[in-house]
């Protein structure tokens, strides 16, 4: 986990988590456990992850993601943890979702975020800053089977998740013991590079308008972000985020 800006316990910040991965694992493991070190980073602040409602449906698995500061993925969960008056709150989102899990796979840096808009509309009813972050090696842990767009597989996957809300990506590593084949991930670093807060000016009822042009200049920010840092974590020059 890296930081590029301090962030003030007294206010609350919404973090746009990208890209989703396979499994969200760098998402999990920075704002859910202490494996990077957030609280020494972040001092002052409780982190929360959204995550799919229907996890929270299933008994004591439902126990054990809360206790990990993990939220259900619904607005009155969202705006719950935003109007704490207090301050000292993050709230993350894997912006993409579990659509865009399945175009994971080493070297890409597609995300599904063009049309994605309610986090931005949420950020300005609540004045509360945009924050973007960026995890590289996110896409690099697991292996997925081909499903281009059109293909019978990916059909399947998306109607199978229009139905259920959880995307089933074909993935594959490798196992304990051999490096050719199994779900255990490769061993590959994921680093999340925390942006810096976009100010975002309150409005209970914003226009088409206003959530656009905040939703546009988070690409922006997500861009640059991406840009300054990819260098550092062997992305290739010509490599460049696109939007879907």
């Amino acid at each position: 986990l890296m930081k590029t800006a301090e962030l003030d316990p007294r206010r609350n910040y919404l973090v746009g988590f990208h890209p989703h991965g396979v499994l969200a694992a760098g998402a999990f493991l920075n704002f859910c456990t202490e494996a990077s070190g957030f609280s020494t980073l972040f001092p002052g602040i409780t982190p929360h992850l959204m995550m799919l409602s229907l996890w929270f449906r299933i008994p004591f698995f439902r126990d054990y993601v809360m206790s990990g500061g993990l939220i259900p993925s619904d607005k009155e969960s969202a705006s719950y943890v935003l109007q704490k008056p207090e301050g000292g709150n993050l709230l993350a989102i894997i912006v993409g979702g579990a659509q865009e899990a399945l175009d994971a796979r080493p070297g890409s840096f597609t995300l599904l975020l063009k049309n994605r808009k309610g986090f931005v509309r949420l950020a300005i009813q609540h004045g509360t800053p945009l924050v973007p972050a960026f995890s590289f090696g996110e896409n690099d842990v697991f292996d997925q089977v081909k499903n281009p767009k059109g293909s019978w597989l990916r059909r399947v996957q998306y109607r199978l998740q229009q139905i259920m809300g959880v995307s089933l990506p074909l993935f594959h590593a490798r196992g304990i013991f051999q490096y050719s084949f199994g779900l255990i991930p490769y061993r590959r670093p994921i680093c999340t590079v925390v942006g810096k807060p976009i100010p975002v000016q309150k409005k209970h009822r914003p226009s088409e308008e206003e959530v656009d042009q905040v939703h546009q200049k988070y690409l922006n920010e997500l861009s640059k972000l991406f840009e300054e840092h990819k260098a550092k974590y062997n992305v290739p020059e010509d490599s460049h985020l696109e939007f879907l």
